[in-house]
């Protein structure tokens, strides 16, 4: 099957899902609305090739070159569309051995990754090594929790950005976890974790009232979900507790997701929360719909690279 093929018959095996409670009818003819497509990444731990045809379940999956070719194909058909990454794009190989992110970072910066936070294995290398790499990375990085102010990387990262494609205002902000337990203190030295949820309140009034942004998604490297560990927060948590975000990008977890899950928010509507697993193997999908009035539709799926 022709990849274009695939790519429109996996997207149109999706469910419409409308955001903020509205009737499916304003989006019956998908043909006179605007179209923007998200594509996601997380957790590809510094995985440049792809599996080799032995690897097991893996075999033949993933690598960047052949990311690039769907992302480049996707982006033909529609010019409207964000690259995003939720965390964790050092460890794991070793070229992040040998490099220490710098492969990575060029990569991503040749894919026109548009944004990204930053994940817990990001600071393997300690927040110098991750600094040390940034003039590599030619895409905003965004974290709105780490308090990064008596560090290097103060001024380096930004809470939020807001992207224009086809007239819609998208704003994108950044949550990490809490590095505590996770990573050694001397690796991320004087950096402070601010709390997710309240985070994401403030992120959200100044997205939607200040910024009066269309579409809200929050790139998260929080997990998707604790069965063992229900008070820690994660991004099906955050969904419920918060308002206004109308998508989760998250990582952490490498929860593979076949297509995104939809969440009651504080307010009793739609937000969606996806993830693709790890490694590259997967690129998530996410097309929002607008009509004349801004209401939004979306439909999601997970591609296999």
């Amino acid at each position: 099957m022709k990849r274009r093929d695939f790519i429109q018959k996996a997207s149109a095996a999706t469910a419409l899902v409308t955001l903020g409670g509205l009737g499916l009818q304003s989006f019956t003819n998908i043909d006179k609305t605007s179209k923007i497509t998200i594509l996601h990444t997380n957790d590809v731990h510094s995985h440049i090739d792809a599996f080799s045809p032995g690897d097991g379940r893996n075999a033949n999956k993933g690598g960047v070159a052949r990311r690039a070719s769907l992302i480049e194909s996707i982006r033909k058909e529609n010019p409207n569309t964000l690259l995003l990454d939720a965390g964790d794009i050092f460890q794991g190989t070793p070229y992040f051995n040998y490099y220490g992110g710098e492969l990575e970072f060029k990569l991503m910066s040749k894919l026109k990754y548009d944004a990204a936070t930053i994940g817990n294995h990001d600071f393997d290398n300690g927040i110098e090594g991750l600094y040390a790499q940034l003039p590599h990375a030619e895409f905003q990085f965004l974290s709105a929790n780490y308090d990064f102010s008596n560090t290097i990387m103060d001024t380096h990262t930004k809470p939020y950005k807001v992207f224009i494609k086809d007239g819609i205002k998208i704003g994108v902000y950044g949550l990490g976890i809490e590095l505590n337990g996770l990573v050694d203190p001397s690796m991320y030295k004087e950096t402070k974790y601010l709390d997710p949820i309240e985070t994401s309140q403030d992120m959200t009034r100044i997205l939607k009232t200040e910024e009066q942004c269309d579409l809200i998604i929050c790139l998260s490297h929080l997990g998707y979900h604790y069965k063992n560990n229900p008070n820690k927060i994660s991004d099906l948590a955050l969904a419920k507790a918060t308002k206004d975000i109308n998508l989760i990008i998250g990582g952490h977890t490498h929860t593979f997701l076949s297509k995104p899950t939809i969440v009651k928010n504080i307010e009793g509507k739609n937000t969606l929360v996806n993830q693709v697993g790890c490694y590259g193997i997967n690129l998530g999908k996410i097309d929002f719909y607008f009509d004349s009035d801004k209401n939004k539709a979306a439909k999601g799926t997970s591609i296999i690279v």
